[in-house]
């Protein structure tokens, strides 16, 4: 079982930064796969970014690609997601998600790919 609770959502303003942390409870953290969904009102979920268990590989949206950073740090049990640039469009909830198996490829740019989840924490970009 691993826990997720995010933190680092709020307000901000077009073109400002925030960095989205995701701490992890649990002693196999260094073995998940790590990942950032969002949900915009009205809409599905849909993925941001992924990185697998030693940090040696990323993926992100092609939204987000050039502006959003993930990282994690193994010995805090925990992932980054830092955001720069940030458009009203990036206005969404932002979770954390947790994929067991040493996963990757297409399969953990699906919400089905990942097997925890946070409560997420709410980004609003005004313009």
């Amino acid at each position: 079982q691993l826990y997720l609770v995010e933190s680092g959502g709020g307000l901000a303003q077009v073109g400002d930064s925030l960095t989205l942390s995701c701490a992890a409870s649990g002693r196999q953290f260094s073995t998940f796969t790590m990942g950032w969904f969002r949900q915009a009102p009205g809409k599905e979920r849909e993925f941001v970014s992924a990185i697998t268990w030693s940090g040696g590989d990323t993926n992100y949206a092609d939204s987000v690609k050039g502006r959003f950073t993930i990282s994690r740090d193994n010995a805090k049990n925990t992932v980054f997601l830092q955001m720069n640039s940030l458009k009203p469009e990036d206005t969404a909830i932002y979770y954390c998600a947790a994929s067991r198996g040493g996963k990757w490829g297409s399969v953990v740019t699906t919400v089905n790919g990942f097997d925890y989840w946070g409560q997420g924490t709410q980004v609003t970009v005004s313009s």
